[in-house]
């Protein structure tokens, strides 16, 4: 007898994305077929190997509306035509061609929303393109049965707007059990320094890198390491190049999640400066801060409403709430002078790592996925 399958469809290239990678492990381990849908543009990594099944979709368009539309034109006719008992869908992008499937086929259907998407800060700017997608959402959400989404401001907003209770399932990273950690040297990180990290998948305005390296100039004995990639990152390059900061930040792009650690297990101080400029990033919980905490770095975070919360419950570091170039490096530095103070946080973070972590986490999923019982 065939096992069930699962069709899991996000629209990124999958190999950052670990939060629809805890997931789809999780599915599998419930007894599961696995089956991940994403995409591939020019500038994306090769694959890397899954124990479940991937399929990324080339682009004929790499970014805008034919972008969106032409995916979701292709995951419809692929859903459509491919055995599948259970279909989940992450974050409103390619929630419509599951829901008509879902419809179309008589089957299951799971959503996972990664952010309030309608209140992003690229769809606030552009009022036409947010109403489409308000459209779509007002649409398909009322009608789902089972939604789940990353932290319990985000569960608010969606039952104040449409009264449908969702699950919390928080992007927790998991213990981190390194069979081996690498020195400075073996990653390329500056010796003799004090190291701070800004890390992320979605490093794009207003999350806080513009911040973080125009604060550099004013910190002594100090290094800003950006590892990831996102919208804004071209332009801080730029920013670094013209004004002669290469000695003081350092560019390391996209990594692998366990070599991403190890950057970060490095660092003295991990950074979150999302600005609550918009709701999404006000109610953001980005697992960068859970990733921190698993690696013993503690945290200097803006003062937004999820990250905050952790922040201050664990002890684990500071919340900020001046951003002026100045003014921040007088907080930071004073930090670094406080090696007491640092240790207290790291120990704390180690105890905190106990509580918040993926395995404690992912008992939240067993009612969307029962096991499979041979």
């Amino acid at each position: 007898m065939k096992k069930q399958r699962v069709i899991v469809s996000v629209i990124n290239d999958l190999n950052t994305d670990q939060r629809v990678h805890k997931i789809c492990t999780f599915i599998e381990n419930q007894g599961y077929e696995v089956f991940l849908i994403g995409r591939v543009l020019k500038s994306s990594q090769k694959m890397e190997a899954r124990s479940y099944r991937t399929k990324r979709f080339r682009m004929f368009f790499e970014k805008g509306p034919l972008f969106y539309a032409w995916f979701n034109f292709r995951l419809f006719w692929f859903l459509l035509f491919r055995r599948a008992d259970i279909l989940v869908s992450n974050d409103l992008d390619t929630l419509l061609p599951n829901y008509l499937v879902s419809r179309i086929r008589r089957r299951k259907l799971i959503y996972d929303s990664h952010e309030y998407f309608t209140e992003v800060p690229e769809l606030i700017s552009r009022p036409k393109v947010k109403a489409v997608w308000e459209r779509i959402e007002r649409f398909v959400f009322p009608k789902l049965q089972f939604v789940s989404t990353v932290n319990d401001s985000i569960a608010q907003k969606y039952f104040e707007k449409y009264g449908i209770t969702l699950k919390v399932i928080r992007n927790v990273s998991p213990l981190w059990k390194p069979s081996t950690v690498k020195s400075k040297a073996e990653l390329g990180i500056p010796e003799g320094k004090h190291i701070l990290i800004m890390q992320g998948a979605g490093l794009n305005v207003d999350r806080g890198v513009e911040e973080a390296i125009r604060m550099m100039p004013h910190l002594q004995n100090c290094a800003l390491i950006i590892v990831g990639d996102g919208d804004i990152i071209p332009d801080m390059k730029t920013l670094v190049s013209t004004e002669k900061w290469d000695d003081r930040v350092f560019f390391y792009g996209k990594r692998p999640y366990q070599e991403l650690l190890q950057f970060t297990q490095q660092a003295d101080l991990g950074l979150s400066f999302d600005q609550p400029t918009n709701p999404n990033y006000l109610f953001s919980l980005p697992n960068k801060v859970f990733d921190y905490i698993h690696t013993s770095t503690p945290i200097l975070c803006s003062n937004v409403v999820e990250v905050s919360k952790l922040v201050r419950k664990y002890r684990i570091g500071e919340v900020i709430t001046d951003f002026d170039p100045l003014a921040l490096a007088k907080q930071v530095q004073q930090v670094l002078e406080n090696p007491a103070l640092i240790a207290e946080w790291k120990a704390n973070c180690t105890l905190a790592a106990e509580k918040e972590n993926w395995e404690a986490e992912v008992g939240q999923l067993a009612s969307f996925y029962p096991k499979v019982h041979e």
